[in-house]
This record gives structure tokens, C-alpha cells and sequence, in this order.
């Protein structure tokens, strides 16, 4: 072939690599929306917050991400505190100082240098662990969600062909991933957006800023803060790090403990100033992005545009659309989700690795995960003191 044919053709095939590569990125970047939506409609709905607020700091962070990292590290609500919250019905005020408290311990811990440290007395098998709790919670939250769909998501239809569609949704998303994914969720937008009828709005939601109070960082440090600290050091900060090691390899060195710790700092404070939701690093979510198809800073920037430009531009008309999106197409991004998540477990190699590793992913689905690891710990280190007096006695007999 004459070099310049070569010439002519290779503009085209390089086109259509570049436009492969950035629907997958775009797929991928909307992976994780299963688990920021229920929570963002529940915070916006029953506790009062702005949806501009909500979505404006998971938006930014997402920016962040793609420039300090440069792989799709996940952007989610702290989900204990959420949940919590929103069971309690607690208001702005204590949102915002719990946000504030969380944003100044990681802050600490990161730039302390205190999670790389603690990262190395974690044995992967405890790690794994982690990471089998939250598979399962994936799918036990999908389910609730077609199962018992949340009062705050209005207009749900109910019926035998829901959880029927949402099998259907997971077998898609199984087998075609990447290719599916993006046309699901801009249907289900656009679902929603005709749900919601008359109600669309341009510019963002009023934003007021919280009144902070030493009741308010009270009731925040008791109910939110305690029990979410644990929790996001584990899987926030250690199982991300992890996580982004076994997907991205030397892409993911960046992505350390303690820089994950001073990322979600900074943005909890910012969300604490607006009166926002306050964010942390998923592994799930990490898991969630890559198995849909997101490999590089390109995702991250997709949905940083996308969720900032929501808050700024429509999020005086979200808090009618969002409670609007079809549940089931949640409920399967999150068992798909789930089971990528569930798949980093194929490295583990022993009976006593996978005795840890149970132990932790079941007392964690079922009790509590800050408890189930520092049992984990205790077992896994327990042996290893057990090993060490046997191979002693050994050796002196």
C-alpha cells in the first residue's frame, strides 16, 4: 500500500478508536449512580437539602479525581451517615457539622500521613474482607429498592414485572456492559423528565448557607460521625487503594490512603460550608466504573461536567425529576455492580485468608463492618502469633 493511502486511511480508524474509547469512558463514568441517587432524592426530599447543594460536591470532586488521579476513583455519599441521617430525620444545621467533622479528621489523617501507615497492618485477606461486605450490600440495597421502593421515589409503579425487568436489566448489563449502560440511564432521565410532567426549571436550587452550633456538632459527632469514621478509613481510603492496585496496576499510583483521605476531606468541608451531601471514595463504586468500562481521567471528568452542570444549570427542577427515575435500572446497576466488586476476591489463595475474609463479609452485611474487621484483625493476627510460637517450639524440640 502507497504511504499515502496509509496516510489517508489511518485519520478515520483513529477516529473510531478515539469515539469507542469515550463511550466507553462515558459509560463507565455513570456506573455508580445506583448508589448516589437513592441517597441524594432521600437527603433532598426528606431532610430538606437543596439539590444544587447535594450534587455540586460529588460533581467537583469528580473533577478533582480526574486530575490528581488520573483513574476512575469513585465519588459517593457516605452512606452510614446518610442512612442515618435520613432515619432520623435531622436537618441541615447537623448535616453540615457532621460534613464539617468528617472533613477535619480525614484532613488530619491524610496529611498526618496516618493511612499509609495503618494500610501496612492490614492484611489483604482483611482488605478482601471489605470488600465481600460490600457486594452483598450492593444487591441487598438493589433489592429494596424494587422490593420496598422508598417512599421518597414517587410514582413507582409496583408489580410482579418489576423485579422481572430488573433480572432482565442485570443479564443485559452482564453480557453487553459498556454498550448498554449509557442509552439505560439517558432513557431512564428521560423517563424521569416526563414523570416529573410541567415542572422544568432552569438554574440552580437555593443554596442556604447552615447555621452551625455546638448542639448541632454535638448531635452530628454522636449520630453521623462516630459510627461513619471507621467505616470510610476502611472502605473509603484502604479498600479503594487496594481496589485501584488490581484494576489499574502502576496507573493507580497515585491513588494512596492517605491522598484519598485529604480528597474526601477537602470536598466535606466544601459541602459542609453550602449545606451539602457529604462524599467519600467508594470501593464499590470504583468496581462499579470499571466494569462498565471506565479505564482513564476521561470518566471521571464526564460525570464531574455532568453532575456540575446539573447543580448549576437544572437544580431548581431536580428535586421534582430525580425522585422520578425508574428504580429498577438502579437496582440492576448495583447487582451488576455488586458482583464486580464481589470478583476481586480470585486472589485469595488459603483456607485461612478465606476464613478471615467470610468471616468479615458475613458479620459485615449482617452487623456491623467497623466490628467485623477489627475481629478479622484480631483473628488474622492472632494466627499469625499462633504460627510464630509453633514454628519456635518446633524449632527447640
Amino acid at each position: 500500500m502507497p504511504e499515502s493511502a496509509f496516510v489517508e486511511a489511518r485519520p478515520a480508524s483513529s477516529r473510531l478508536r478515539r469515539g469507542v474509547l469515550w463511550w466507553r469512558e462515558s459509560s463507565g463514568s455513570v456506573a455508580d449512580l445506583g448508589v448516589l441517587i437513592p441517597i441524594a432524592v432521600a437527603l433532598i426530599v426528606a431532610n430538606g437539602l437543596s439539590a444544587t447543594a447535594v450534587l455540586l460536591p460529588a460533581g467537583l470532586l469528580y473533577l478533582v479525581v480526574a486530575w490528581v488521579y488520573r483513574v476512575p476513583v469513585a465519588v459517593q455519599p457516605l452512606k452510614a451517615f446518610g442512612a442515618i441521617a435520613i432515619a432520623a430525620g435531622v436537618g441541615v444545621d447537623v448535616i453540615a457539622a457532621g460534613a464539617l467533622l468528617m472533613g477535619l479528621v480525614f484532613l488530619a489523617l491524610g496529611g498526618l500521613g496516618v493511612l499509609d501507615r495503618v494500610a501496612a497492618l492490614f492484611p489483604v485477606a482483611v482488605i478482601r474482607g471489605v470488600q465481600l461486605t460490600v457486594g452483598p450490600l450492593f444487591f441487598k440495597i438493589g433489592w429494596g429498592l424494587i422490593a420496598h421502593p422508598p417512599t421518597t421515589f414517587v410514582d413507582q409503579a409496583a408489580g410482579w414485572w418489576v423485579p422481572v425487568l430488573a433480572a432482565v436489566l442485570v443479564l443485559g448489563l452482564l453480557v453487553l456492559r459498556s454498550w448498554i449502560v449509557l442509552p439505560l440511564v439517558v432513557a431512564g432521565v428521560v423517563v424521569a423528565v416526563l414523570a416529573a410532567g410541567d415542572l422544568w426549571a432552569w438554574g440552580p436550587s437555593p443554596i442556604s448557607m447552615p447555621t452551625l452550633s455546638w448542639p448541632a456538632f454535638a448531635t452530628a459527632a454522636v449520630l453521623l460521625v462516630i459510627p461513619q469514621v471507621p467505616l470510610t478509613c476502611a472502605n473509603s481510603c484502604l479498600a479503594p487503594a487496594d481496589a485501584a492496585r488490581a484494576y489499574f496496576g502502576d496507573e493507580a499510583v497515585r491513588v494512596t490512603p492517605n491522598r484519598l483521605a485529604g480528597t474526601l476531606g477537602g470536598a466535606n468541608i466544601f459541602a459542609a460550608a453550602i449545606g451539602g451531601m457529604p462524599v467519600c471514595h467508594g470501593a464499590g463504586g470504583m468496581s462499579a466504573h470499571y466494569v462498565f468500562g471506565a479505564r482513564t481521567w476521561r470518566a471521571p471528568i464526564v460525570i464531574g461536567v455532568l453532575l456540575t452542570g446539573m447543580a448549576v444549570a437544572v437544580g431548581a427542577a431536580l428535586a421534582e425529576v430525580l425522585p422520578a427515575f425508574p428504580l429498577p435500572v438502579l437496582a440492576a446497576m448495583l447487582a451488576v455492580a455488586g458482583v464486580a466488586h464481589v470478583l476481586l476476591l480470585r486472589d485469595v489463595n488459603s483456607w485461612r485468608a478465606w476464613s478471615v475474609v467470610i468471616l468479615i463479609g458475613v458479620l459485615g452485611v449482617t452487623w456491623n463492618l467497623a466490628g467485623a474487621v477489627l475481629l478479622g484483625l484480631a483473628v488474622w493476627w492472632a494466627g499469625n502469633l499462633l504460627q510464630r510460637r509453633r514454628g519456635g517450639w518446633q524449632g527447640t524440640g
